[in-house]
């Protein structure tokens, strides 16, 4: 990699620049080697928890535009965190949870790090080094060309419409200038995301590489205060109320207007949040029961009875939801629906959830 200073006259200000000129990047060493019976555990936890959204093989746009995590550009990038951080504590905003065992999710620390390391190996991939210095650009100029190519698709506000969010704080503290700038330049292969290395010139991609940083204002890590989980003699709300009528749409989807009714009714029913227990957790509608799509149905259904209404919901907005009343359907649960905005419309539509209390933790 080679790099040569830009001069830029922006707004009266004279601005330096660190153009990365296009050659051939030094690779670094590929992430440990995993024994096999890391590689058999860790293939195993991607199907149970990662291929409903980010498909079987790694494809991505399974469900809710889940990246490709086979994607070249994304690989090559080398920087674990960039995989290991949102597996394990998720992204805060969006449909991906935490799968730590520490915040509420079924992984171990090592088994994150393992199903890291196993999706590089899968990949196959030759890891290239990135500068952590930071790229200079005119920010200004990058927010008016992230209006005119980048808000379709990631949103106005970086809040992800069918593509990442790219406001995401935690994203932007553990991700490198350069790994983003990386990933303008080159696209996501396997994904919509195209390169823009021959639309935009070396300055234009530095200035939005700017804008995007600009708008991380700093992330601290929240240690999480975890609640009890509820047991089984708490899984009927309102277990003295009447049995709610819903019109279900398609014989499967109630509407959020329709349960935030019944709930104020006080109708009996039982609530499911399909979501990994770690955003349950986080916010999930009161009196709803962490029930995880990939859990095992003949243990998590026990205490729950099949003359109540079950409402399930999640926030991809109802893939997981749709895998597990289809899997209770078969299981002889027939008064079974699913929240059809999912918990991030029913928050939009503005009815209540529960909030966790968090402490702050200074890194």
């Amino acid at each position: 990699m080679s790099i040569r200073p830009l001069i830029v006259l922006s707004c009266g200000m004279l601005l330096v620049c660190h153009g990365i000129v296009a050659a051939e990047r030094e690779t670094i060493s590929p992430p440990r080697k995993l024994t096999g019976e890391q590689a058999k555990v860790a293939a195993s936890n991607y199907q149970e928890y990662c291929a409903l959204c980010h498909g079987k093989e790694r494809e991505g746009y399974a469900n809710d535009h889940a990246p490709s995590l086979r994607s070249k550009s994304l690989m090559e990038s080398g920087v674990p965190h960039a995989i290991l951080r949102p597996m394990s504590y998720g992204r805060e905003g969006t449909a991906m949870g935490g799968y730590l065992d520490e915040v509420g999710g079924p992984m171990t620390l090592d088994e994150t790090w393992d199903l890291t390391y196993w999706l590089w190996e899968q990949a196959g991939y030759d890891r290239l080094k990135f500068s952590t210095k930071p790229v200079l650009g005119d920010s200004v100029a990058g927010g008016k060309l992230y209006q005119q190519y980048c808000t379709s698709c990631h949103g106005v506000n970086g809040e992800g419409v069918n593509a990442p969010a790219l406001g995401n704080q935690s994203a932007l503290a553990h991700n490198t200038d350069e790994f983003i700038r990386h990933a303008i330049e080159n696209g996501r292969q396997d994904t919509p995301m195209l390169p823009f290395k021959d639309k935009l010139s070396q300055i234009q991609i530095n200035n939005l590489t700017a804008f995007l940083r600009s708008k991380a204002s700093g992330w601290t890590m929240n240690k999480p205060v975890l609640r009890a989980l509820p047991k089984p003699e708490q899984y009927i709300v309102n277990p003295q109320g009447d049995d709610p009528n819903f019109s279900l749409q398609d014989g499967m989807y109630v509407s959020s207007k329709d349960l935030n009714e019944a709930l104020n009714g006080k109708k009996r029913m039982v609530l499911l949040d399909t979501r990994v227990p770690s955003v349950w957790q986080t916010a999930h509608i009161e009196g709803a029961i962490p029930f995880p799509y990939y859990a095992d149905l003949d243990e998590t259904v026990v205490g729950i009875p099949k003359d109540v209404q079950i409402v399930a919901y999640c926030s991809c907005p109802r893939a997981a939801a749709d895998h597990t009343i289809k899997k209770l359907r078969r299981k002889g649960y027939t008064r079974t629906a699913v929240l059809w905005e999912g918990v991030f419309g029913w928050m939009n539509l503005g009815y209540p959830v529960v909030r966790r209390d968090v402490d702050n933790v200074k890194n």
